[in-house]
């Protein structure tokens, strides 16, 4: 049982990434302009390793083969192929599509931990919290102003993007298990991420102009990807999947785009309509139903004595 201060910190944790996370695609945005998406996925993640080995730079003895087929299948799912399927994603659809799509990974996060975890059962409130927080993330999405455009390819990538994320999340609650160090294990992954990423770089011709990386805005942007949403999230993120688990961890993906909207006017001045403004309250209540527990209590009172 979890006790009421690890939770709140989990939560903490949670938001902390998931506000990170949903800011990132400014400096993504600002760093297409002199570098490709391998190029900027490879380069945050080779700082984040870095870092993570500098501040804890004890090397990571694992007890059992099996245990290391789960650090390469994390690294695999939560940084090789998330990635590359979402920025792919974007190259064949629209960014709302690849948005929206992946906002739902927390649904087969469920199913997963359902399947893979002991413990971590499928509850109504949580179906009724994605199915409110989804309408909130279309409003959100095409802001009451286009209709959604289907590109078969690019959204069937978007999909295969949260499920990969959705099993990333099942393989550090599974590694967590292991009672490692956290900022080791989530290395561990960083490691096995680079290594399966190896073969993009010579499939999308990998390479990056680093004198680029001289200008003030490109050098401040790839050091907030590395130092912030690699290094520090990754190690918060799964730090919160320890503590609350696979499913209620994923549900502050609801976030990301209410984030991304606010970040959006604040930083780019770009407009917000009152569907926008509805779909974001909307999200923020599914992610409410989702972690509340009001459900579970009413559930108790009409039980029969």
């Amino acid at each position: 049982m979890v006790d009421r201060k690890k939770e709140l910190t989990g939560h903490l944790f949670a938001f902390i990434t998931i506000f990170i996370w949903g800011t990132t695609f400014i400096s993504t945005k600002i760093l297409l302009r002199a570098f490709s998406p391998i190029e900027i996925l490879f380069l945050r993640f080779t700082i984040g390793f870095i870092v993570l080995l500098l501040i804890y730079p004890h090397r990571l003895k694992v007890n059992e083969r099996k245990q290391e087929l789960y650090f390469a299948a994390a690294g695999l799912c939560g940084i090789t192929l998330y990635y590359l399927l979402e920025n792919i994603a974007l190259t064949y659809t629209l960014a709302s599509n690849v948005g929206v799509i992946i906002s739902v990974a927390p649904f087969f996060t469920a199913i997963f931990a359902h399947l893979f975890l002991n413990g971590e059962k499928l509850k109504l409130q949580f179906f009724i919290g994605f199915i409110v927080a989804v309408i909130g993330i279309f409003l959100m999405s095409y802001n009451g102003s286009r209709r959604p455009q289907l590109n078969p390819l690019g959204d069937i990538l978007a999909v295969l993007a949260a499920v990969v994320w959705a099993a990333y999340s099942v393989l550090t609650k599974k590694i967590s298990g292991f009672h490692y160090n956290t900022i080791q294990a989530t290395r561990r992954i960083f490691f096995y991420g680079l290594i399966f990423m190896i073969p993009a770089l010579f499939i999308f011709d990998f390479k990056p102009n680093l004198s680029a990386l001289t200008q003030p805005v490109n050098l401040f942007n790839i050091l907030f990807l590395g130092l912030g949403a690699s290094a520090l999230c990754f190690v918060t993120w799964n730090s919160a999947v320890k503590v609350l688990g696979a499913v209620k961890t994923s549900g502050y993906i609801y976030l990301v785009p209410v984030i991304t909207v606010v970040t959006s006017v604040i930083v780019l001045q770009e407009k917000i309509t009152g569907a926008a403004v509805f779909g974001t309250l909307l999200t923020l209540t599914g992610l409410f139903i989702s972690e509340s527990k009001i459900f579970s209590k009413i559930k108790g009172a009409l039980k029969p004595e």
